[in-house]
């Protein structure tokens, strides 16, 4: 029997100190990439929280701004950001876009493609409900080159014996695995690039509290005993130093793609 714990994702306010303040870094740097024009019909799969689903609203200049999540919760604390007040935010399937075609002028996944079952599916999806010469965009944490902001804490976990939930596609994170799901869904004009953030965390209680309140690290934490949850702990007390200003200070990469609709 699988006894590895799902990833379950109930509690906006902890998800955003947890990953919000992460996906914003990625988003500012990707966004910036993009260099999109002011006045689009955006599209946010996977919005989740509505941390980058907000960054679209204050800098991006959308004409219009939609989401869709399968969490309620997500939603529930997306709808209570002041700049989503006009957006559509609505329930949905990443597989199934809830959408006719040509809806909007961009398309993108924020940290979310590793958790779509059929990551071919949902970026056909985003294709079919994007305009021609629109844009289909995503940016992901190299799950399998250790790019996610807690693979450290994931790898001492497995040590101590922990089932670690991870997503159901975690290899879709791969660059050349982007550029292939890019290809096959006939987008042209494809780019890619890598994006590294850093996040200061203000002392080791402050990362630790954070990693706790993150659903796949608490999901995890259920499979280790007490005796072992106090090695972990000790362990990455270890491992991350503080700086000179007593922070811990952490590095991620995501792998960034885009491509537009064939005209």
């Amino acid at each position: 029997m699988n006894t590895t714990p799902t990833i379950q994702f109930t509690d906006g306010a902890a998800y955003e100190r947890y990953m919000g303040i992460w996906s914003r870094m990625v988003g500012a740097q990707f966004l910036h990439w993009l260099s999109a024009v002011d006045g689009m019909r955006w599209l946010d799969v996977g919005c989740g929280n509505g941390a980058f689903t907000e960054m679209l609203a204050q800098h991006g200049a959308p004409s219009a701004l939609a989401g869709i999540d399968p969490s309620a919760e997500q939603l529930a604390f997306a709808r209570t950001l002041p700049s989503l007040a006009g957006a559509d935010l609505r329930a949905g399937d990443a597989m199934a876009l809830p959408f006719a075609d040509n809806s909007f002028d961009a398309a993108v996944m924020p940290l979310v493609i590793f958790f779509v079952p059929e990551p071919r599916r949902g970026v056909t999806e985003m294709a079919r409900v994007v305009a021609p010469g629109g844009l289909v965009t995503a940016y992901a944490w190299d799950m399998p080159g250790g790019g996610f902001p807690y693979a450290a804490l994931q790898a001492e976990m497995r040590a101590l014996g922990a089932q670690v939930a991870m997503p159901p596609s975690a290899d879709a994170s791969r660059m050349e695995i982007l550029q292939e799901l890019w290809r096959d869904a006939g987008l042209a004009e494809i780019q890619s690039r890598e994006i590294t953030v850093h996040r200061s965390f203000a002392n080791f209680d402050d990362y630790w509290t954070t990693i706790l309140g993150g659903p796949s690290v608490a999901a995890s934490m259920t499979t280790l005993t007490e005796e072992a949850r106090a090695a972990l702990k000790t362990r990455m007390q270890e491992l991350l130093p503080p700086n000179t200003k007593g922070e811990i200070v952490i590095s991620a990469k995501a792998n960034a793609i885009s491509g537009a609709v064939a005209l």
